[in-house]
């Protein structure tokens, strides 16, 4: 998914939206994944809890949601 992020006009998020809980599970078994999960915690650990963004196109995305 590809959102705007409210507070910053040139901000973008990227993020991933799994089919299932079992399909992330078995993403996260993937070397190259743990490697850059390891490389990413800094950056995760400075993450507010809660971010609010306007979602603006993705695979999945419902028709009309933009």
């Amino acid at each position: 998914m590809v959102s705007r992020a409210p507070d910053d006009p040139d901000g973008i998020w990227v993020y991933e939206v799994w089919r299932s809980e079992a399909d992330h599970r078995a993403s996260l078994e993937h070397p190259a994944v743990q490697s850059l999960i390891a490389s990413a915690r800094p950056i995760i650990a400075e993450m507010p809890l809660r971010i609010e963004m306007t979602p603006v196109g993705g695979k999945g995305l419902p028709d009309g949601a933009t």
